[in-house]
């Protein structure tokens, strides 16, 4: 299927160093695209749903990246979580595919997928100018770091950028799939997008359309595809399920009570002593430095560096155990408003669950009768409010203890870390294999590393039949219906 024009990606691209960026309107299709060498790395596979990814490696001591860089949350960049790519970005580890045996072939993938790297919205773009103000008013002392803020350093971010994609996100979708290319040959081929096998669903968001589009052009690029042009679909209802569920809405999103433990962590003595620490470095009074602006500063120091790759000035604002604290009040608001704090976050991604399964019946009805799988890859573009719920619904990176305001000691080995789950384009992976004989495997990874499902855990939980798979969520299948979860009840809270 053909679209009418290339859609153009509005890009402001900040020039290197403080100045104020200026604004370009780049066709994604039009934007190069590396190719070069492919690097196979044979990395230790790292098992489980705890969500460890590489959590003490900081990458090579590189002057440009922040010494603060693991803990920036969903504002942080993928090669955080995978550091081989700062290397070489279109490197795979080809170890992470594990099918029992060889007959084992590749039927279907199903990609669920953050949108890439992105400008701060208008709301925190709104804090961050008001701290700015204060720093370059108030704030006193030598530092080098802090004259570069006050007599260098200028407040580019403007308002009308409000969470748009910006090139290192086009990039980010663009090197994405050239990486699954490799990974998944038989599935993701030029072949297979020519004949139509291979579908693009989107969130209406301006930053998912126009990640959706870059990585069409990563496709695109790689096999010079010149002559033709593929559609993709917005549908909100997949993927933005959480504005659509009423009872979700009503209950947590527009109910402040329901992040009474995140308040209650951010005037608790954990943060207190952050925002201390923040105002005594500035050298301004206490009372000058809220919560909010401490996750301002924290936020100009991960966009500086996501955006810019630049070890920003403001990070000199923290040390590691300030973004330790930061990291857990995201992690905190993450949790009760997205993830295991009220059931309803998870319901609410049940009309995406069975999206998904409904997909991978669809192409396992059709390898065994010996028939082509009509969908050999579904693509759908979302946000981190899309993954959360769904990562939730399939119990992945739950831990013991609720994540509460007063146990932030006891949390330092948490699973729950959305530093390592969701960084900019952040991704879901369900293969499906046929092995032969009827045999179905269901093999998920997040993020290209490998996921085994909770309560799977004999010696191919890596890869478990997909009818185990489908056993072990028998209660979601066979209910978690969209619209009975998200009715209102009258008289619910």
């Amino acid at each position: 299927m053909r679209q009418a024009a290339v859609r153009r990606a509005r890009i402001t691209s900040p020039e290197s160093g403080g100045a104020t960026g200026h604004t370009n309107e780049i066709p994604v299709g039009t934007m190069p695209i590396a190719i070069g060498k492919i690097t196979f790395l044979h990395l230790t596979v790292i098992t489980g749903f705890c969500g460890c990814f590489r959590h003490d490696a900081n990458p090579v001591d590189n002057a440009n990246i922040p010494a603060i860089a693991r803990y920036f949350t969903t504002k942080g960049r993928y090669e955080e979580v995978n550091p081989y790519l700062i290397e070489d970005i279109l490197a795979v580890n080809a170890s992470i595919l594990q099918p029992p045996s060889e007959q084992c072939r590749q039927v279907h993938l199903t990609a669920i997928i953050r949108h890439g790297t992105r400008y701060p919205t208008s709301k925190n773009i709104r804090k961050m100018q008001k701290l700015y103000e204060v720093v370059r008013r108030k704030a006193s002392g030598e530092e080098s770091w802090l004259r570069e803020i006050q007599t260098q350093w200028t407040m580019w971010y403007t308002e009308d950028m409000d969470g748009r994609l910006v090139q290192k996100g086009v990039k980010d979708h663009k090197h994405l799939a050239v990486r699954l290319s490799k990974l998944f040959p038989s599935l993701i081929s030029e072949e297979k997008l020519r004949g139509g096998f291979i579908k693009f669903i989107t969130s209406s968001k301006h930053r998912c359309v126009n990640s959706t589009l870059s990585f069409k052009a990563g496709l695109t690029e790689l096999w010079a595809i010149k002559d033709e042009e593929f559609d993709h679909a917005v549908n909100d209802a997949l993927m933005r399920f959480f504005d659509q569920c009423t009872r979700f809405v009503h209950e947590v999103d527009n109910n402040p009570s329901a992040l009474s433990e995140v308040d209650k962590f951010k005037q608790g003595p954990e943060m207190r002593r952050v925002t201390e620490k923040i105002a005594d470095r500035l050298r301004v009074p206490y009372s000058d430095i809220t919560d909010d602006m401490a996750q301002a500063a924290f936020h100009l120091c991960a966009y500086e560096f996501a955006i810019k790759t630049v070890n920003s000035p403001w990070c000199r604002l923290f040390d590691e155990v300030d973004a330790q604290v930061l990291e857990y009040a995201n992690d905190l608001k993450q949790f009760w408003k997205r993830a295991y704090g009220h059931d309803i976050n998870s319901k609410s991604s049940c009309i995406l669950f069975h999206d998904a399964f409904s997909r991978l019946d669809k192409a396992a009805n059709e390898s065994r009768s010996g028939k082509q799988v009509t969908e050999a890859v579904t693509v759908q573009v979302g946000h981190a409010e899309t993954l959360l719920p769904l990562l939730t619904l399939l119990g992945l990176f739950k831990d013991s203890d609720v994540l509460t305001s007063t146990n932030y000691a006891t949390q330092a080995q948490r699973s729950f870390r959305t530093s390592h789950m969701l960084p900019y384009a952040a991704n879901l992976l369900l293969v499906l294999y046929d092995c032969g004989g009827g045999e179905l495997r269901l093999q998920p990874l997040l993020n290209e590393n490998p996921l085994t499902f909770p309560g799977l855990t004999n010696q191919q939980a890596l890869v478990p039949l997909y009818q185990d798979v489908k056993d072990r969520y028998t209660e979601l299948l066979l209910g978690c219906d969209f619209e009975t979860e998200c009715q209102l009840f009258t008289g619910s809270v």
